[in-house]
């Protein structure tokens, strides 16, 4: 039987959020499963994997240069070659630097290393550090890649010049946009309340991790020139006090709402006047094609990510122009936007689930010298 293993940093944050329709399509194929990543839940228990067959609770640290790694790199080693896999698909950067220095012996007997780069930490744009830590290492580990899936053009284009096997361009992880459009009206009123927003009140969105690289702290200033406007922000992270000190010593606290993980986003898009997306970096983001599914008007920042999903600028903002992001937030709630959201939708096409995953499946088959149909 073939035998699969996904390897990334983090299960809850990143496997739990992209990966479970992956593990659902290897094992209709008849394949076998497997995951190595952190238990990074709260309760342990809490960690149960769908359509995964064995998990390997590997301790990975984000910082790269964390020594704890070098235990969970022994581990890795360890699972990768007792496995005996035939594809190894890793994720996330320390994971997939961690499985492609680890495969060597597996690589050797023909496990095949494939390797979904979410998006560069070099780009354009990026601080000089980010070129001289990641640049070299990523040029280096392509070397030990039989195929590289960039998400974005601007990385498919950077990677052209690495000597991986084979490169693919895949358009993001793939959204299942059906859930998101099947929204129930009736839910907006009745959360405004729960979170005591005033019924009358404009409300933007943003989902995401609370660290620098997502920029909230940005939308946060801009609220004292948004009359009746409240800012809910769905996600977890490092600067959950900062972002409660900050609102509070500019005089927005009343107006911010960090409500943490929420596993019904569903609810906040539908609740949502904007979505605001102010990212100094991303790969292809998920919540940003989650919120221009729905029809939500979508403002955000010029990045890598965003630069492939909206095509127009009337909505885009530079990350660090708290007055450009006032005016453009002022754009969207009291302007028709319709044209943007339409031109949205239709661009969504391309990334569905569906089409995704058949990519995907298709790059497995061809890898382990299946008949593709």
């Amino acid at each position: 039987m073939t035998k699969v293993l996904f390897v990334a940093t983090v299960v809850k944050t990143h496997i739990m959020e992209f990966h479970i329709p992956y593990l659902k399509r290897i094992k209709e194929i008849g394949w076998e499963t497997s995951v190595a990543a952190r238990n990074d839940y709260e309760n342990h228990s809490e960690c149960a994997i769908p359509y995964c067959d064995m998990y390997y609770d590997v301790p990975f640290e984000r910082n790269p240069f964390n020594p704890k790694n070098l235990r969970a790199f022994k581990m890795l080693k360890k699972v990768i070659n007792e496995g005996h896999y035939d594809i190894i698909h890793c994720h996330t950067p320390v994971g997939a630097m961690m499985t492609r220095l680890a495969s060597g012996k597996a690589r050797k007997k023909g496990s095949k290393v494939i390797y979904t780069a979410h998006g560069f930490h070099f780009y354009k744009g990026a601080p000089l550090l980010n070129w001289i830590l990641y640049y070299p290492v990523e040029r280096l580990l392509a070397r030990k890649t039989d195929v590289l899936i960039t998400i974005t053009h601007e990385d498919y284009s950077r990677a052209r010049s690495f000597k991986m096997k084979r490169l693919e361009y895949v358009p993001g992880v793939g959204i299942d946009f059906a859930k998101y459009r099947k929204l129930i009206d009736n839910s907006k009123e009745a959360l405004k309340e729960e979170l005591g927003i005033p019924s009358g009140a404009k409300v933007l969105l943003s989902v995401g991790e609370l660290n620098k690289n997502k920029n909230h702290r940005m939308v946060i200033k801009a609220l004292p020139s948004l009359a009746n406007t409240y800012y809910v922000i769905c996600g977890q992270g490092p600067l959950y006090q900062k972002h409660r000190e900050l609102a509070k010593d500019i005089g927005v606290d009343d107006r911010v709402k960090l409500v943490g993980y929420r596993k019904d986003v569903c609810k906040f898009y539908n609740m949502a006047d904007v979505f605001v997306f102010p990212s100094f970096r991303e790969g292809l983001p998920v919540s940003l094609m989650e919120a221009m599914s729905t029809g939500l008007v979508c403002v955000s920042s010029y990045n890598r990510g965003s630069d492939d999903l909206l095509r127009d600028s009337r909505l885009r903002f530079a990350p660090s122009d708290l007055q450009e992001i006032i005016d453009k937030i002022k754009i969207a709630l009291t302007t028709d936007c319709s044209d943007e959201v339409r031109q949205n939708r239709e661009v969504l096409n391309q990334y569905a689930l569906d089409v995704v995953l058949n990519q995907v499946e298709q790059i497995y088959l061809e890898e382990t010298k299946h008949e593709v149909e």
